[in-house]
Formats: structure tokens, sequence, C-alpha cells
């Protein structure tokens, strides 16, 4: 759990916050990680302490790296379409659709009416698994037992056997196309996410419930973490942090892209940008993602889902440079291209939210103690995938 431990003397000047310490005090290092079972996934957390008062904390990632942007400049267009799939891979969807507006941006394609409304069904879906998931999670990393992680996980299975039924895999989809979507919605499909989208409401309501109730959440996340608006925006963040922190900023509305101006959805703020009003905002986006799912399955156009221009192999897109990018369920996901007009990119770069989100978390833990960094970690939503690459 903790794979170093050592004392640190004071630096000359450094003066504790702390009610009792002395002139002759030390610091603590400790190295959270890099197998921590709450640090979610390969991460470190190098920590000085004052007792229990955090006064440093450095991430250390890249025990994932997997080389993803170099492997796709040796590969061609649709080949890296799989890859985007391990970045976040609780949220393969998303990546796909990423990527391919960007390639589409840079190609003219365009994709048909119904592609647009799939994309945007399985965007939601995603959206819905990975709040419902990141609430379980760090409801287990305040100490609750499994019941919290076991309800998302029960309807997270459903998003995911409906993922099975469209692409064949349930986590790794590669399921998006340049100018469309790989396959058509197969028979009954419609009717089973209707289904889902029916009983959610009553899921959202118990797990809410079992919830916001709870003496121990609200001690332990109100207050906690604080995430002001002016650093957020600083620093980059985006997505459900950046909203709970009240800075009304969301790609669907922003770019609205895809067919997202045609359904009517809000956009949950919070107040205060600390650890409950990041759990709150999760909870509610997902009443919105439900509410967006029912509009865009009840309006699904019939005909085709590919551009006929597209290509499967052998895509040259002229010379140029472009960024793309959508409202993944973590934040601004981009992918920034340059063409040479070859079949492979000659730049190919992400932006990852999991990463630019982590680069507050010192911010956020600062003469906090070391229980609540464990809690304010797992209220970033971060997957090492993504930070890697």
């Amino acid at each position: 759990m903790i794979s170093s431990l050592k004392e640190m003397p004071r630096e000359a000047g450094e003066t504790g916050g702390m009610a009792g310490s002395g002139a002759g005090s030390q610091l603590l290092e400790v190295a959270m990680g890099p197998h921590h079972p709450s640090t979610h996934g390969v991460f470190r957390m190098d920590v000085q302490l004052e007792g229990e008062r955090v006064v440093r904390l450095k991430p250390v990632f890249g025990y994932l790296h997997r080389n993803h942007e170099q492997i796709a400049e040796k590969t061609s267009y649709l080949g890296s379409m799989p890859y985007t799939d391990r970045l976040d891979y609780l949220c393969s969807m998303s990546n796909n659709w990423a990527y391919a507006l960007t390639v589409e941006k840079l190609t003219g394609l365009q994709p048909p009416e119904r592609a647009e409304y799939i994309r945007v069904i399985m965007a939601e879906l995603t959206r819905v698994q990975n709040h419902a998931g990141l609430i379980g999670f760090l409801l287990q990393d305040m100490g609750a037992s499994g019941t919290p992680l076991m309800y998302a996980f029960r309807e997270r299975e459903k998003i995911l056997d409906l993922f099975e039924w469209v692409s064949g895999a349930r986590m790794m989809c590669n399921y998006m196309r340049f100018g469309g979507v790989r396959v058509d919605l197969p028979e009954g499909w419609v009717e089973g996410a209707l289904a889902f989208v029916e009983r959610a409401p009553r899921f959202l309501d118990e797990y809410e419930g079992l919830l916001r109730n709870s003496e121990i959440v609200m001690a332990r996340t109100q207050g906690v973490g604080l995430l002001p608006a002016e650093l957020a925006v600083n620093a980059g963040v985006t997505g459900p942090m950046l909203r709970a922190s009240g800075v009304n900023y969301d790609l669907r509305k922003v770019d609205r892209y895809g067919v997202y101006d045609r359904f009517s959805f809000r956009v949950p703020l919070g107040e205060k940008g600390d650890v409950y009003d990041r759990y709150m905002m999760r909870l509610l986006e997902m009443r919105e993602s439900v509410s967006i799912l029912a509009q865009a399955l009840r309006d699904l156009p019939g005909g085709p889902i590919l551009d006929p221009k597209s290509k499967l192999r052998g895509l040259r897109p002229k010379a140029g440079e472009v960024y793309g990018r959508i409202e993944a369920p973590k934040g601004e996901l981009g992918f920034y291209l340059i063409s040479d007009g070859s079949t492979n990119p000659y730049r190919y770069r992400v932006r990852p939210p999991s990463l630019i989100n982590l680069t507050v978390l010192e911010d956020m833990c600062l003469d906090r103690s070391v229980a609540d960094v464990v809690v304010i970690l797992g209220s970033v939503d971060i997957v090492l995938g993504e930070v890697d690459r």
C-alpha cells in the first residue's frame, strides 16, 4: 500500500500550519502506489506530510505508457481506430467518436443523419455507465462496502450488453467509422435500449437516495478538495470537474457537434467545486443523459449509416492539420492530426481529459489529511490508459 516511507527535515524558513508544530518538526514523505487499491490504476502519489496534513503532492505516472501516438503515426488512419478503444478503456464509444470526428474534419466526410443519432445514443450510454461507476468507486474509496459499486455495475452490465449486441464487444467496441458507424442497429436493439431508459430513473432515484442521506458521505465530501473556478479554467480542466466549480462549459452546447442541437437538455452546475459538487455533478448529468437518450431513441430516423464516399482502406486525406474534440464523460477529449497526404498521419496527438484534470490534484489536496487525498483523487475520475497513452 505504501511503497516507501522516510522522514525529511523541514526546509529552512518552512512553517507549519498545525497547532503544536515546533521548529524541530519534520516532514514525512510517503509514496502511495503504484499499486495502492485506491489510486485507480498504476499511478503513484509522492506525498509530503506534516503529521497527517499534506504539504506537497506530486503525481507520478507513466507506468502504463503504450506509445499510442507514435504507433498511430506508423499506422493507417482506420488502423488506429481500435487503439482509441484502449485510451479510456471504460469509454471506447466516446473515444471512437472523437477520433472519427477529427478525421471527418480532415476529409470532409459527412455521416448520415441516422449515424449521427446512433453516435449520440452510444455516447450518452457511455456517459451513464462511466458516471455510475465513478460514484461507486468514490464511495468505495471512502470505505463503503461494495454495495454502491455493485448497484452501479448492475446497470453497467445492461449497457455493456447493448454494446456487445451492436458491436460484438463489451468494452473494446471499435464501432465508429469515418463517415458513420460500422454496422446498423440489429433488430430489437432499439427496444432493448428503450427498456433500459425507462428503468433508469428508478435506478438513479435509488442510487441518490442511498447516498445523499449518509452523514459519512456529507462529512467526507462537503468542503473537501476545493477547486476554485479561476484555477480550473487556467489549468484547462474540463468536463464535470469544471462544471462542479460553477463554470458553464459543455462542448455539446458550445460546439453543437453531431446532432446535439436537436435535443433539449440542461448543463448542471456546482457552486463550491468540492468533492460533493463533483459527486452530485455525475448524478445530475446521468439524469440529463437519460433524457437525451429518450429523445434520440424516439426520433431515430431510418436511412444509411455510412457516407457513400467513405473509404475503409487506402484513405489519403489531403495535406493539412485539424483538431477535433467532443464532450467525453471525463471532459474534453481531443485529437490533433497533421496529414501529409499519405495513408497514415504525419502527426497524431491526443488531448486526454484525465491527464489535464490531474494537474490540479496538488492544489486540491494541500492542507488536507491523507484520508482526504484518496477521496479527492477518486472525485477526479481518471483512467490510466488515457493518462499515459
